[in-house]
């Protein structure tokens, strides 16, 4: 389902669980035949009530229908553990928006909503989520748990993101990646949001950041990476040819140029930057997927559930 339809509907909530759980339910309504085992009921099959046995999962709608007691056999306590990683540096809060209630379509918000989305599915599918966010600090951590009362702790941190003042903050992910890797000590699928404009990639220190993304797959974690961008500007540097002030928003530097004048050497630039990129996290097994600020979530669920199934 595309955002730019959902827009009246969505800028009608204010909590984020309840979008959440909107996408979550449109995208689930929109599949005429879940091809995921277990993703659209929490359970995976009925089995015969014993007597003696906890009356907890029984099923009484079946009990209705057939006058005989059924429980529901659930696959597991806890079938995955999940941690999420936002990157929440000054370049994440591109583009500035003038209408709040569409915070989702500048790259904070869309990672937000996306992890608020994924975190939507884990807990029907009773899976165990955890959340770190860094900057120029390691701002949030939070390690994998299943309850209602964490997951509720963790919406309120991803709130927290949108509603916070922006300032002016850099990014040291390559300190961050590998503090992060060490924390995590079972094995998980990681999912890491970021836009991957980072000074260690301008400033000639691409191998360093490989080798802390390369990190996150100790323990043989499986490593999701959704490298999240406006497509518009930032892939396809669209703007007109009247002069603009340009603002890094990391670290303040300011340059006035006619885009025209830089639009071919830029967009060479960045699309051999992302091909490396691409490159490099298939030659590291990491799974690699552009998402782009005006793109459904649709790629977001699709790849998570695609991933669980690998996730072996």
């Amino acid at each position: 389902m595309k955002i730019e339809s959902q827009i009246e509907k969505i800028s009608s909530f204010q909590h984020l669980e309840m979008l959440a759980n909107q996408i979550v339910e449109g995208f689930i309504s929109g599949m005429h035949k879940s091809p995921f085992h277990g993703f659209s009921a929490e359970f995976a099959e009925h089995k015969v009530y014993n007597v003696g046995e906890s009356t907890k999962h029984i099923d009484w709608k079946l009990f209705a229908k057939t006058d005989r007691l059924y429980t529901k056999k659930f696959e597991e306590d806890t079938n995955l553990r999940c941690h999420i990683i936002i990157d929440n540096s000054s370049s994440m809060h591109y583009p500035k928006l003038d209408n709040k209630e569409l915070f989702y379509q500048n790259k904070i918000g869309f990672s937000v909503l996306a992890s608020a989305v994924l975190m939507n599915i884990l807990k029907k599918q009773r899976d165990a989520i955890g959340l770190s966010v860094f900057s120029d600090s390691y701002e949030y951590y939070s390690p994998e748990k299943g309850s209602d009362r964490h997951h509720r702790m963790i919406l309120n941190a991803l709130e927290n993101l949108l509603e916070r003042p922006k300032v002016q903050k850099r990014t040291d992910t390559i300190t961050f990646l590998h503090q992060i890797a060490e924390k995590i000590h079972r094995r998980s699928m990681i999912i890491l949001f970021t836009d991957m404009f980072h000074p260690e990639a301008s400033g000639g220190n691409e191998e360093a950041l490989f080798t802390a993304l390369q990190h996150l797959k100790h323990n043989k974690h499986k490593v999701v990476l959704f490298h999240v961008i406006d497509n518009k500007t930032e892939l396809n540097f669209d703007f007109d040819n009247a002069p603009r002030k340009f603002i890094d928003l990391e670290t303040g530097d300011e340059v006035n140029i006619f885009a025209d004048n830089v639009k071919e050497e830029y967009e060479k630039g960045v699309h051999n930057y992302f091909k490396k990129l691409a490159l490099t996290c298939s030659q590291n097994k990491i799974k690699y997927v552009p998402v782009g600020v005006a793109d459904s979530f649709d790629k977001i669920l699709t790849t998570y559930l695609v991933e669980k199934q690998n996730f072996g």
